[in-house]
């Protein structure tokens, strides 16, 4: 007898049917939670004073956590694109243009996914465990009763926070690593320090520069409001808090990628690259 005949086939495709629309549907709510959270926090920016010390502190919480982490990755990330493309561009009789390479590379792509990924980490994880923490605390809750929304007290300053260290982050990020693939390029392969620059300089546009600032904005505010909503809405126990951390985490690389891919794309295709 075979397994058609025992309808066992038919019994995994009518679960999978009936289990595909109902993940389908919680992820499509999901997204929209996030989207109004996003909404709902920038709705009330301009009521500055409510939430100006909050952002501060955040402020100052993000750079400190994660200025030393982006200064580390960054310099020896420099260094090894620098090694990378220096040895591919003097097989090519080419090593001048390596500078040009690094540089590029940092601007147009690295600086707002490193900036991104570390506020992700470093930021956005403890984000989620400080709004977990009130979650299970029930000062959410209470908030509330007081007729407070969370979302204008807390919410709003984070999101403000998070994108302007971001972008903060992502010049420190295109230094950092300049100076590491300049030290390596320079020091070690015997590149002149004009040629390093000089090859940056007429690669790049100004709009570059304004996209990637744009990019590591949105980034951190994509971050702030993945960790924000994780953190509202964990499990009421400690445990609830650690999940909700790590989907934060993962839920925010996964966003930052894709949304680089599509502002990528559309950017080159408004403003081709110099060749």
């Amino acid at each position: 007898m075979s397994l058609l005949d025992d309808g066992w086939i038919e019994e995994v495709i009518t679960m999978a049917v009936a289990y595909l629309p109902n993940r389908v549907h919680g992820l499509l709510s999901e997204v929209g939670e996030l989207f109004v959270i996003a909404l709902e926090g920038l709705r009330r920016t301009w009521d500055v004073r409510r939430w100006f010390w909050e952002f501060a502190e955040q402020a100052w919480f993000l750079a400190r956590v994660t200025s030393l982490p982006v200064i580390l990755v960054s310099l020896p990330l420099g260094a090894t694109v620098a090694l990378q493309v220096g040895q591919l561009a003097a097989q090519l009789g080419a090593q001048s243009a390596t500078g040009g390479a690094v540089v590029v590379g940092l601007v147009r792509e690295v600086a707002p996914i490193a900036a991104a990924l570390i506020i992700a980490g470093a930021g956005g994880s403890a984000m989620t465990a400080d709004m977990g923490a009130r979650r299970i605390r029930d000062e959410l809750a209470a908030m509330e009763t007081m007729a407070v929304n969370p979302v204008h007290r807390l919410v709003t300053p984070r999101l403000w926070a998070s994108s302007l260290i971001s972008t903060l982050l992502a010049s420190l990020v295109i230094v950092s690593g300049a100076v590491g693939g300049f030290v390596f390029n320079v020091l070690l392969q015997d590149v002149t320090p004009g040629a390093y620059f000089d090859g940056a300089v007429s690669l790049l546009q100004v709009s570059d520069l304004v996209v990637t600032l744009l990019k590591a904005w949105l980034f951190g505010l994509v971050a702030a409001v993945v960790a924000c909503y994780m953190g509202m809405n964990c499990a009421q126990s400690p445990v609830g808090v650690g999940r909700a951390v790590n989907r934060a985490i993962v839920v925010a690389f996964m966003l930052v990628f894709a949304l680089n891919y599509v502002i990528t794309t559309v950017y080159f295709v408004a403003f081709p690259p110099k060749i």
